[in-house]
């Protein structure tokens, strides 16, 4: 079977890292130049430029550059497929877990009182 990645794994491989979701959580507050992004964290702008490349991947995030500036946008529609799939994910363990505590109040039901 070949190996094929959903579109959605990258996603959640870019935001399983604290420095990314910060970065992505400030995006959301609007554009920023790197420059700015790179500022509250203690590390070389070479490895912030590498978070940045995973962001930019997974289709989180879009740079633009205009002269010696890169700026950063956030892409609402890649971060609302992740949501998406989440809530579809709670629904179903939400609803798994009703059908167990609906079982086990019919359980206690039928139990003979002592």
């Amino acid at each position: 079977m070949v190996n094929q990645s959903h579109p959605l794994d990258d996603v959640f491989h870019a935001l399983s890292d604290p420095t990314r979701r910060a970065v992505v959580g400030r995006l959301l507050k609007g554009a920023a130049p790197v420059s700015r992004l790179a500022e509250p964290f203690d590390m070389g702008l070479p490895a912030f430029m590498k978070h940045l490349s995973v962001l930019e991947t997974s289709g989180l995030i879009r740079t633009e550059k205009r002269g010696r500036v890169r700026t950063c946008h956030i892409e609402a529609a890649r971060l609302a497929a992740a949501e998406d799939w989440l809530a579809e994910q709670r629904a179903e363990w939400q609803g798994r877990s009703d059908r167990l505590a609906e079982f086990v109040e019919s359980q206690n039901r039928k139990e003979p009182k002592a």
